[in-house]
């Protein structure tokens, strides 16, 4: 017998050494997890400054099922 749950909740991580690449990537995963039924809560922005003066952009998103 085959069974299939519900994924509720899905925490994701990106990084980027730019905002507009960050942001291509969450877009595209958000477009995926809409296949799941899945949207997002809540996203969370950092921004860190590496040894080499480059910037790396993070982000986390917290996706929930629809209700």
């Amino acid at each position: 017998m085959i069974t299939f749950d519900l994924i509720q909740d899905k925490v994701e991580f990106f990084e980027a050494t730019d905002l507009k690449t960050l942001e291509k990537k969450i877009n595209e995963q958000i477009e995926h997890n809409k296949a799941i039924m899945l949207e997002v809560h809540h996203v969370s922005y950092d921004v860190q400054l590496l040894e080499n003066g480059q910037r790396l952009y993070s982000a986390m998103v917290h996706f929930k099922a629809k209700k």
